[in-house]
């Protein structure tokens, strides 16, 4: 396979020749001043709080984008069904889905659909909306959603908890052994035969590409192991790849969660993680044919309809996103992510040697310390996040790009000073970090 094959989409290109195309892309959005459009509820941004002069727009088309306010409602892998007037940027938009799902996640060629979300907490409740639904129409299911349920490990992020109580689903995590993340089989079985017992025979299975926490990527034969002891459960499979999306394909090239494999039918990635665009950015994509099962009828206004959970969003964010890929290209972007994890392993090693209990899986970049080998002074100060606030087990280090071999360098001597029991000597109460305590994800 020749490297366009492999990545028919995604390009390295320079600054200029990004620019010119998110420009071109702009010309072809409405321009309010200019058109005598009269319909729209929106124009560009407020000019006495956001500047419009054009020579300081002139070194960002992410910028101009923000200002210019280019709303991308819907789904833009369809063009047909996208609002007209915006055409330009959503376009841009429809390329990296495209990227995302072809070129990362392996899917054939005009297989899927997706858009820009606001996160991985987003995505997540529109693929379990998708197929809440799914199930309901295609077999005639009770208004009360009584024989669907979501399955899902006990380290899955608790977006799937929101999404449980928002769209009335059972919900059932199983249980992972402590020292692997692992699912436990036996668990699972279990668990399976009581949701049987009580009618359930719709699954929506969450397999996690990273948890936030400790990294660890779920086997989906595992599950399918399970369930298919039964003949009995009809199942979609969602993939939350929100923190690993973007570095679990590029550090694990051959790691099997993918588009290849047809039982899964959608994924939810953050671009604010790992690729480091604004806040508010995230990207869902789901095999074509399923999005209509969360069309609403009633926005009949709306070209195309809508069948997002957010509805209106900025196009600005596609367009941060769009950058950031071209700028790095595929290989770019695996030199990158491949430097992170070489410093989390070179931590890893380090802390491997003192005898440190920790968990780390290979090509990830975080490292979770078990509680017992963590001082909460030493945890504050380098500002370390437990898995329990009120009862921490684990505290996990997270290797981005801001965390260099200096400061890795310094969080090993203190560690040391602490092994050595030098460390409980100091306080640290006083100082900066600990008076910001630790940040909330």
């Amino acid at each position: 396979m020749t490297y366009k094959e492999h990545h028919p989409n995604w390009s390295r290109k320079s600054k200029n020749e990004i620019d010119q195309i998110i420009e071109l892309a702009l010309d072809e959005n409405i321009n309010y001043r200019d058109s005598l459009m009269m319909g729209i509820p929106a124009t560009h941004l407020d000019k006495q709080e956001f500047t419009h002069d054009a020579q300081l727009l002139d070194g960002s088309t992410f910028l101009k984008t923000l200002i210019n306010n280019p709303n991308h409602i819907g789904i833009h892998t369809n063009m047909k069904q996208s609002e007209p007037y915006f055409s330009g940027t959503q376009k841009l938009e429809a390329q990296v889905i495209r990227i995302v799902s072809e070129d990362i996640l392996l899917a054939s060629p005009n297989s899927i659909d997706g858009y820009i979300s606001s996160g991985g907490t987003e995505g997540n409740i529109q693929a379990l909306w998708v197929y809440r639904n799914y199930f309901n129409d295609v077999y005639s299911l009770d208004q009360n959603y009584s024989s669907i349920a979501i399955v899902c490990s006990e380290d899955t992020h608790y977006s799937c908890d929101k999404a449980s109580n928002l769209l009335n689903l059972k919900i059932v995590k199983i249980r992972v052994h402590e020292d692997t993340r692992a699912i436990d089989q036996n668990h699972l079985e279990e668990q399976l035969k009581r949701l049987r017992k009580k009618g359930i025979s719709n699954l929506i299975v969450v397999c996690n590409m990273m948890t936030t926490m400790f990294g660890s990527v779920d086997n989906l034969d595992t599950y399918f192991d399970a369930i298919n002891l039964f003949n009995y459960f009809k199942t979609k499979v969602h993939v939350d790849g929100a923190y690993g999306g973007f570095l679990h394909p590029f550090t694990k090239p051959d790691q099997p969660l993918t588009f290849k494999d047809s039982r899964i039918s959608s994924f939810a990635l953050d671009a604010h993680k790992m690729l480091q665009a604004p806040y508010g950015t995230g990207i869902f994509v789901i095999t074509k044919g399923l999005l209509k099962y969360t069309i609403t009828n009633s926005a009949q206004y709306v070209t195309g309809k809508d069948c997002t959970l957010i509805g209106s969003r900025s196009g600005a964010n596609a367009i941060s996103i769009f950058k950031i890929l071209h700028n790095y290209g595929p290989i770019g972007w695996a030199e990158k992510v491949t430097r992170l994890v070489s410093r989390a392993e070179t931590l890893k090693n380090e802390l491997n040697r003192l005898g440190v209990r920790l968990i780390y899986f290979e090509g990830s970049n975080i490292i979770t310390i078990h509680s017992s080998e963590m001082t909460t002074s030493l945890a504050l100060k380098y500002g370390l996040v437990p898995d329990n606030h009120l009862k921490p087990n684990w505290y996990k280090i997270v290797v981005m790009d801001h965390v260099k071999a200096y400061k890795i360098q310094k969080f090993l001597k203190d560690f040391k000073l602490f092994k050595s029991q030098k460390y409980l000597k100091k306080d640290f109460t006083k100082s900066k970090s600990y008076r910001l305590g630790i940040s909330p994800e």
